[in-house]
């Protein structure tokens, strides 16, 4: 990721970086915290190990999309090890560029009735 002129510019996210960033749209968080929310908010089907994880941090960090945090926890309650990741206003504004790229997308399909009607509890909608 080279240093984009807007979060347009970023676009398509790829579904690593999305999903770091929205583990990060409620504050920052560490690595692991960030592995286990991202599993979490995909029922498990996006899993990133760490190879993945801190190579698409160093891309966003460097595209300005996150930050390390400078503030720490409680050292008694802490690692000294971890390092905490913020998403700046870029990346907020990239993710809430792309989750508008993905409805449209969503809008799309639905107009072309790709997606199945839903069922009714005991017969077919």
């Amino acid at each position: 990721m080279s240093k984009p002129e807007s979060p347009q510019d970023l676009l398509p996210l790829t579904p690593p970086v999305f999903h770091i960033l929205l583990a990060l749209a409620d504050g920052e968080r560490h690595g692991y915290g960030i592995m286990q929310d991202v599993a979490r908010q995909t029922g498990d089907q996006l899993q990133l190990g760490p190879g993945t994880l801190y190579g698409c941090l160093k891309r966003m960090l460097a595209a300005r999309l996150v930050e390390e945090s400078g503030e720490r926890p409680d050292p008694a309650l802490d690692d000294e090890r971890r390092r905490y990741y913020r998403m700046t206003e870029l990346g907020r504004e990239a993710a809430r560029a792309e989750a508008q790229r993905l409805a449209a997308a969503v809008h799309a399909a639905r107009s072309r009735r790709l997606f199945s009607k839903p069922e009714v509890a005991g017969g077919k909608a």
